[in-house]
């Protein structure tokens, strides 16, 4: 998750069972989520610690200015004793909770978890700032009208919101005025839930702007509410606690992205009179064909540093959504059972074992298959026959160089930029085929790839 704001917090931690034993520390979030405690002494400074386990399920803290912090699933990086003397040592935290203090075994629950995402503004697009300007009467007029959330139902029994909210500011010297407007996201559920259970959704969420953006885009500005844990307003009325959330969520990059409505494959309101069908296929795909948006995404964030991994995992990508999204074998089930009896009857004694594993998946057809099968939806747009034969032919060549480094194919894998036009059309494959997936129709999908420069400009290499 990005880290916009320094976070590095003063104060004094504890465990929870043992509050009256509370030491001095240094809470430190940087940029993309990893946690550090920094703490004067240990939680239990006894000779018998030395080799206790180094897990701490849950460690409660109270920092400068964000008051009580819960920190949750804790070890130490460095250990050290002091005997008598001044020590520090560190730990390792998995998740904050800024504003809450739980006790030893509480259960941490909520009803809503509300984020941002890097370009959330942009690709959503609405905004409430209008403008008039009479510059022969000399007058400007600057208004704001803040736009209505917008709700869909998810199909887990959840509700996305599109939340909007503005700042407004002018100088000391009245010489200027500033509207911001913001947008998030807000995940709603009625009953309590885990925050496991949102950061699940908000983490496909992300992936769904990044492949919308195609760009990486990093979570941020994680806030949840409970039922259970409210505040007294002052007026005999409650309203929840805004519990802030900090994790080292993916994706991520260090460099925040910059980019504008039309370098992005399609906004908010190419899907508007559809979002929630859209929003809901995008989940859904995640049961069916998770190992294979996983595959993807690892090309997309940084995972794949050399570009002979990004592009095994491209092929092993679009190799394994064949896989969850089509039965097609090379032959009837019940033929390629009966092939496999005689042919097994036939093997001497010794050598059974060894037939047994080269038939196991003797039924399945081959990467060249598979690969033809995912382009015919698309293969208008991926060049003549003869290309797309040769475009299918090296992709197999490559992956089975790369895999297997026969010498004898070596000649005929791709390497350097021919390699890199190779990662760029696959990536156009996947592209297509995640449009067809959300519920983008035939006449929708020739319009993103007419109005999108950046997948027009991979096509443009086929």
């Amino acid at each position: 998750m990005r880290i916009e704001d320094e976070y590095v917090k003063t104060g004094y931690f504890w465990l929870p069972e043992r509050d009256e034993k509370k030491i001095p520390g240094v809470l430190t979030i940087k940029n993309g989520g990893d946690i550090e405690l920094e703490v004067v002494g240990l939680f239990d400074d006894s000779i018998k610690s030395l080799n206790d386990d180094d897990d701490l399920d849950r460690i409660i803290g109270h920092v400068e200015k964000d008051g009580f912090v819960t920190l949750e699933n804790c070890f130490y990086t460095q250990k050290n004793h002091a005997f008598g003397g001044v020590s520090k040592s560190k730990l390792y935290v998995n998740k904050v909770l800024s504003g809450v203090a739980y006790d030893e075994n509480e259960s941490v629950t909520f009803n809503t978890l509300s984020f941002s995402v890097d370009c959330l503004d942009e690709w959503v697009g609405i905004s409430g700032i209008s403008t008039d300007s009479d510059w022969k009467n000399k007058t400007a007029t600057i208004s704001y009208i803040l736009p209505e959330n917008i709700s869909y139902d998810l199909n887990n029994e959840m509700k996305l919101e599109i939340c909007f909210s503005c700042t407004t500011s002018s100088s000391s010297k009245a010489t200027e005025a500033k509207i911001t407007q913001r947008v998030d996201f807000k995940l709603i559920s009625e009953g309590l839930r885990p925050l496991g259970d949102f950061t699940e959704i908000a983490f496909k969420l992300t992936n769904f702007l990044c492949f919308a953006i195609d760009t990486t885009v990093a979570l941020k500005d994680l806030s949840a509410t409970s039922k259970e844990i409210q505040r007294d307003s002052g007026n005999r009325k409650q309203y929840p606690v805004s519990i802030k959330v900090f994790y080292p969520s993916i994706p991520f990059t260090e460099k925040v992205p910059d980019k504008s409505r039309h370098r992005m494959l399609f906004t908010y309101g190419t899907i508007k009179s559809n979002a929630q069908d859209v929003f809901n296929n995008w989940l859904r795909a995640y049961e069916i064909m998770a190992p294979a948006l996983s595959l993807y995404f690892s090309t997309k964030n940084g995972a794949q540093k050399y570009l002979d991994g990004k592009f095994l995992a491209l092929v092993q990508g679009l190799e394994t959504y064949h896989r969850r999204t089509s039965d097609e074998k090379l032959m009837d089930s019940s033929e390629f059972d009966s092939l496999v009896s005689i042919i097994s009857e036939s093997c001497p004694e010794e050598y059974a074992e060894w037939l047994s594993g080269r038939l196991i998946h003797g039924n399945e057809i081959n990467l060249g298959k598979r690969l033809k099968r995912i382009i015919e939806p698309f293969k208008d747009k991926l060049g003549s026959s003869k290309e797309r034969s040769k475009l299918l032919r090296k992709i197999v060549d490559t992956r089975n160089y790369l895999t297997h480094y026969s010498e004898n194919i070596k000649d005929n894998a791709a390497s350097g930029e021919e390699l890199w036009n190779l990662c760029q059309k696959m990536e156009v494959i996947f592209q297509l085929h995640f449009l067809k997936v959300v519920g983008f129709s035939d006449k929708e999908i020739e319009s993103v790839v007419e109005n999108s420069y950046p997948l027009k400009q991979k096509i443009n290499k086929i």
